[in-house]
């Protein structure tokens, strides 16, 4: 269908496949495969400019898990950290030609590309991964905060904030290193992840002497938001640890806090369908069902979220009746359109753009809210999780926000470079092939 496509507009198929054009000729081959999932028409397809028309337009997206590296080149091939890190994040760019290509394109000038230039994103929460000692690790809270620092710079204005890192099962001087990112750095949230074995073992965040003082004093210090790995063990975290049974009581104890389910405890395509009966949710997706249980028995408990980050992605592209029972499910919570914040895990993947498409155009099939009794994903809804919500829990004005991105630098460098785009529209992960990534036609911050 891309090669008819683009044979009538005179383009080469993959330039086609840059364009609206592209995107919905994907959207249709979806639909073929899978029954009614998107919104799109063929006319979309037939004219590229049609498709973008359909867009919501100014819309606020905030996307609150985003990733890249920034370490010397040396550390890969001096350091055993180094190396083991540089042949994982080779598994994310296959088409690259080397492993010093892979890491070039995840770093911070294609992490400014891949979001601000090729995609609607409008800010980003700056995250990062667990290891024991900051010198092995690929992207640590200094440098976190560093680019940080860097996308606002360059915006000038406020585009980015950025986690901060902490490991409770590290024992009490980690405290005093909460302390530091809190007063020195100025984190805004925390990052943490309790089934890496940082420590002497994984741990759990209703720990009340490994995780507590943590929170109390996290709580002391002003900061709200504490988001967690939860799901996806990845075969490198402690699967167990990694269930999201451990939020609840948490929550109840440190009702000032804000917990945040990152990947929203999706364990992953283990299996990938939903497997009927296996929990009082008609429709049981490991683990999120069971999250989604656990705020359904507790309905009091308001400050646990769900985040999309990865589990969006997987879902929506390679099964999305999996994602619609997921997103209804956690619509079934009470105040569950006010619950689901969005993130991408980009750059990992790639440009969020085209996740950014599949959730403005992915609808609840009407088959599954008759059995299931989901609500359906209004845009309203859909305006809430891709960015409203996050700006409540972060104190964002997403109007203030927006009037003064509008006029920012970075918004005037995206229009400049959308004269003459670059995006790839590839998508990237552990397995999955693509086409090779492409480096930034020019500099962003130099």
């Amino acid at each position: 269908m891309a090669a008819e496509k683009a044979a009538k507009l005179g383009m080469t198929r993959r330039q086609f496949l840059r364009t609206g054009g592209g995107m919905a000729v994907s959207l249709i081959a979806m639909n073929q495969v899978f029954g009614d999932s998107f919104r799109v028409s063929m006319e979309e397809a037939d004219d590229p400019d049609a498709f973008a028309a359909n867009e919501p337009q100014n819309q606020f997206i905030f996307d609150v898990q985003t990733h890249h590296v920034d370490v010397e080149s040396e550390w890969y091939s001096k350091t055993p950290e180094g190396n083991l890190s540089a042949n994982f994040f080779r598994t994310f760019r296959p088409s690259a030609k080397s492993t010093k290509e892979a890491l070039e394109l995840l770093n911070r000038d294609h992490y400014v590309k891949e979001i601000f230039m090729d995609s609607d994103t409008k800010m980003v929460i700056v995250s990062g991964v667990p290891t024991a000692t900051w010198d092995a690790n690929p992207l640590p809270p200094d440098r976190m905060v560093a680019t940080r620092k860097h996308v606002n710079d360059l915006a000038g204005s406020k585009r980015a904030l950025s986690h901060g890192l902490i490991r409770p099962n590290l024992g009490g001087k980690e405290l005093e290193e909460l302390e530091r990112q809190v007063k020195e750095l100025k984190i805004d949230a925390w990052k943490v992840y309790t089934g890496a074995e940082t420590g002497k073992n994984a741990w759990w965040m209703d720990d009340e002497k490994v995780a507590y003082p943590f929170w109390a004093l996290t709580e002391k210090l002003g900061v709200k938001n504490v988001c967690v790995h939860k799901g996806l063990p990845l075969g490198v975290f402690n699967e167990e640890h990694c269930k999201p049974k451990d939020l609840i009581k948490a929550a109840k104890d440190f009702p000032n806090l804000n917990f945040i389910a990152y990947h929203s405890g999706f364990r992953g395509f283990r299996p990938l369908r939903p497997r009927e009966g296996e929990a009082t949710d008609p429709a049981y997706i490991a683990w999120t069902s069971d999250l989604v249980k656990d705020l359904k028995d507790n309905p009091k408990v308001k400050n646990v979220y769900f985040e999309l980050g990865a589990t969006f992605d997987m879902t929506s592209a390679y099964q999305p009746e999996v994602c619609m029972h997921l997103l209804g499910q956690m619509l079934q919570v009470p105040d569950g359109e006010n619950r689901i914040l969005w993130g991408t895990d980009s750059i990992w993947n790639g440009s969020p753009q085209s996740q950014i498409v599949r959730l403005r155009r992915i609808k609840i099939k009407d088959e599954l809210i008759e059995k299931h009794k989901y609500p359906q994903l209004t845009d309203a809804i859909k305006d809430k999780i891709l960015g409203l919500n996050a700006a409540r829990l972060f104190g964002i004005d997403p109007q203030e926000s927006m009037k003064s991105i509008k006029e920012d630098k970075l918004t005037k460098k995206r229009a400049a470079y959308l004269e003459d785009p670059q995006p790839s529209n590839a998508r990237y992960g552990w397995v999955w092939k693509s086409e090779p990534g492409r480096r930034p036609n020019q500099k962003f911050g130099g």
